[in-house]
């Protein structure tokens, strides 16, 4: 189970939660930074943050299925924006927000950065997610 924790003496922030908090023994997952590659390899949307967010979010979509997770089960992110400009930064994490990460809320970090790892990259986020325990099968009779 996820608690989502807003510090009622803080301002309420906009469509995060200040803390997630979980049972111990909880499975968790640590993604890598989800990057804007395609299936081939290529930079997605060079010069175009919102674009490249989209293909971020699709891409932390396709790591949280591989270990039984989804967007719901995300406590924490991490979005890193090539940007100097916090319009840039708000429009990045407009795609967060329309995504149904936010809808946690999870607890979040935007940052603006001045470079990222590969030639053309402007959006990464890394993740923390519960990955809930594989259903059993039940037992043949």
């Amino acid at each position: 189970m996820i608690r989502r924790v807003t510090a009622p003496g803080l301002f309420p922030p906009p469509a995060y939660a200040h803390a997630s908090v979980v049972e111990a023994g909880t499975r968790l997952a640590f993604l890598a930074g989800a990057v804007p590659l395609d299936d081939r390899g290529e930079v997605v949307g060079v010069g175009d943050p919102v674009r490249q967010a989209e293909q971020v979010i699709a891409n932390l979509r396709e790591q949280l299925r591989a270990v039984g997770s989804g967007l719901e089960h995300v406590l924490v992110t991490e979005v890193y924006v090539v940007a100097g400009e916090p319009s840039v930064l708000s429009a990045v994490w407009e795609v967060v927000e329309a995504s149904g990460l936010s809808r946690g809320p999870h607890a979040s970090t935007l940052l603006g950065v001045s470079c990222l790892g590969y030639t053309g990259q402007l959006v990464e986020i890394t993740a923390t997610a519960v990955a809930p325990e594989p259903a059993v099968a039940p037992e043949p009779v």
